[in-house]
């Protein structure tokens, strides 16, 4: 393959099979990389806490906080891949997470235990929000199908919500 031929094709359109107008393709993509970015932006926090809980409660929050993260995490590939499906593209860096995350980082040396799990309790909820957004995307292009999986992401996202809600709650 030639110089030229070789860039000719890394210039190429991803030209994915869709029913969907090029307009939904780009607007749809780009609402699940921004989600996708928050959905890592979420993970990594939560394992940051993870990591970094103490305390007398180490072991329940500590568990609580490994559950939530895999749930979260296995909710990255499907967004990425969805986004391909419907013939976009998505993230591809960390400095692209970066650029389009709306969960703020926290690199605090210590956050109490019931800090962190509030301010998860808080980011679970800008991340629901952000997957209404991005439903509403979808309606907005009749695709039932992404909007399908994001109702499923929104669910797990309010029972994580109610669990860091109550695991905090005081009598």
């Amino acid at each position: 393959m030639s110089l030229e031929d070789a860039r000719k094709r890394r210039e190429a359109p991803l030209d994915t099979p869709s029913n969907l107008g090029s307009n939904a393709i780009k607007d749809i993509s780009a609402a699940l990389t921004a989600l996708l970015a928050d959905v890592f932006a979420l993970y990594v926090k939560t394992k940051n806490f993870h990591w970094h809980m103490s305390g007398p409660h180490f072991r329940d929050y500590h568990l609580l906080l490994d559950e939530q993260a895999e749930q979260i995490f296995a909710m990255t590939d499907e967004i990425a891949e969805r986004a391909r499906r419907i013939g976009g593209t998505t993230i591809r860096s960390i400095g692209h997470i970066a650029r389009v995350k709306h969960i703020g980082d926290n690199d605090a040396d210590f956050v109490t235990p019931e800090d962190m799990l509030a301010e998860l309790k808080e980011d679970n909820l800008v991340l629901t929000q952000r997957m209404r957004q991005t439903h509403n995307v979808c309606d907005e292009h009749g695709d039932v199908a992404t909007a399908s999986l994001i109702e499923n992401w929104i669910d797990e996202a309010e029972r994580r919500t109610w669990f860091l809600f109550e695991t905090t709650r005081r009598a």
